[in-house]
């Protein structure tokens, strides 16, 4: 009886070996396995660590550019929003430019666990692209970028 619990078990995968996307949703699995296992001690998701680079990044932006910029819906920001305010990381503080909005600001805390997530999350990074060359690491986050660019139009 073959073994079906072997972690590497040699399946045909037929024509999927030949499409892009394939490979790159493998890819993307064991990228989010590797930084949600590498993010543990901060107890934040990917998504929950890409709003706060965002908002790291753009200090008073907008729920909805956060929400834009993900590629996520509104509806869903405002609930990750709401979470990481309730765990003291996001200050939210009326927009200066626009009174039906609200800015988004790191807590002291928010930015102590954004600094340490993106050490991990470099950490996440090289262990996800520990079968490629410094160049290829490179490369394919160019080429990623690349394919990104031309989705956002």
């Amino acid at each position: 009886m073959p073994d079906t619990n072997s972690k590497k078990q040699n399946t045909n995968v037929g024509p999927l070996n030949d499409l892009m996307t394939y490979h790159l949703r493998r890819a993307q699995v064991c990228a989010f396995n590797n930084f949600t296992e590498a993010m543990t001690e901060t107890q934040v998701t990917p998504g929950q660590f890409g709003v706060l680079t965002l908002i790291a990044s753009n200090k008073g932006i907008s729920q909805s550019a956060v929400a834009r910029a993900l590629g996520v819906e509104r509806s869903t920001m405002v609930a990750v929003i709401d979470g990481l305010q309730n765990r003291g990381l996001v200050v939210r503080k009326p927009s200066p430019t626009d009174r039906r909005s609200n800015a988004l600001e790191l807590s002291d805390k928010g930015q102590e666990i954004y600094e340490r997530g993106l050490e991990l999350a470099k950490n996440g990074d090289r262990k996800t692209a520990s079968a490629l060359s410094d160049e290829e690491a490179v490369q394919l986050v160019t080429l990623l970028r690349k394919l990104n660019s031309a989705i956002d139009g």
